[in-house]
């Protein structure tokens, strides 16, 4: 049932489909424009309507943090691929037997891990594509060395019920300037011009050489050993995101609506979006300034948060808001925020709002 926005109770996060499409335009422009392919993570939005109208416009795929979520965005996926090293009995087994389903790759940085996925691939029947995870300056996950692709590489092949599908990356520690930017994808494109010269040395293929993040999306062109990118919060954007130039402010879909509950405090009011609501997660551009960016009042600083309570700094505001007078936040980050919501409301081009279920909401294994 749609409402208008001022009906709904708050604090609700709200999404402007008319922004959701403009991001995802811009984003095809780009990927068609460098001859890349799109594999959206699903981890901002979390919800099956929003991987849908990835599909719908133009992504080949979809990506997932872990396998629960795959198992969700199977229902409009027919190829995923799971970013997270899985080795666990429940985790593979259920990638197991998802793989019956759909066309399933997962990203593994060690031979344990190959080898707990093939256990349970081979018990179902079942094959995994696997790429093969290497660390280009992230330092999260990734093989350290090219030379240990290749032996990773050999191990998968060598695996029945493993098949080896090329390499992952991810970027998401290239932020600064362009030029910055630029820079640092040319280090990476040395690192991965020179693993695959490895791996053709070994008679191995990497059809797919996945890579990228929202920051450095614009600039993923400067990696050209990169087929694919995986992109995950251009969908929404971000406060942060804002602050590092990956968007604007008005490129920002979502946001929180947002009540005033007290003003009791001398140049403080409270809001009914607390760290359950907002996320305790500090603002990229500045760690010092706050928990979101008011839109109605830009010179206000939400300087602290409870677990229901959201205290504003307004002593730089022109006006003081009122009791009862409704506010809209734009998240430091959107997709802790997006995982606290049991649901949002998706905002249509007539301004009213539509209900709808967080599908992957909380879905950590």
């Amino acid at each position: 049932m749609k409402m208008k926005e001022d009906e709904i109770p708050t604090p609700a996060l709200v999404i402007d489909l008319d922004r959701v499409e403009a991001n995802l335009r811009r984003m095809r422009q780009y990927v068609d424009s460098h001859g890349l392919k799109l594999r959206p993570h699903t981890k901002t939005h979390k919800s099956l309507r929003m991987a849908q109208l990835q599909l719908n416009h133009g992504a080949v795929g979809l990506t997932t943090a872990k396998v629960g979520e795959a198992q969700v965005m199977a229902l409009v996926g027919q190829d995923l691929t799971v970013g997270y090293p899985v080795h666990d009995r429940p985790r593979t087994t259920a990638l197991a037997e998802l793989a019956k389903l759909r066309t399933i790759r997962v990203a593994l940085d060690s031979g344990y891990a190959a080898d707990r996925i093939a256990e349970a691939t081979q018990s179902a029947g079942s094959t995994v594509g696997v790429l093969v995870d290497l660390d280009t300056g992230m330092q999260r996950t990734g093989l350290q060395h090219p030379e240990q692709t290749v032996d990773l590489a050999k191990q998968v092949e060598a695996t029945a019920g493993l098949r080896l599908d090329g390499l992952f990356c991810y970027q998401g520690h290239i932020l600064g300037t362009e030029d910055e930017m630029v820079a640092q994808c040319r280090d990476v494109g040395k690192l991965l011009e020179h693993t695959l010269g490895l791996w053709k040395e070994n008679g191995l293929a990497a059809d797919i050489v996945s890579g990228g993040s929202t920051p450095a999306a614009r600039v993923m062109h400067h990696i050209p050993q990169l087929t694919e990118i995986r992109p995950g919060t251009f969908i929404y954007n971000d406060r942060s995101y804002a602050s590092v130039g990956a968007c604007s402010i008005e490129h920002c879909a979502a946001h929180i609506v947002a009540t005033v509950m007290s003003s009791a405090v001398p140049g403080k009011i409270i809001l009914d979006c607390g760290s359950k609501t907002l996320t305790s997660d500090r603002y990229l551009g500045n760690a010092d300034d706050g928990y979101g960016l008011v839109i109605e009042y830009p010179q206000a600083k939400i300087d602290h948060l409870t677990e229901e309570h959201g205290r504003v700094d307004i002593t730089a505001c022109d006006h003081s808001p009122k009791l009862g007078e409704r506010m809209h936040v734009i998240p430091n980050h959107i997709c802790t925020c997006v995982n606290l919501q049991n649901h949002v409301w998706f905002k249509d081009s007539d301004g009213e709002v539509e209900k709808a279920a967080v599908d992957t909401r909380g879905m950590l294994s």
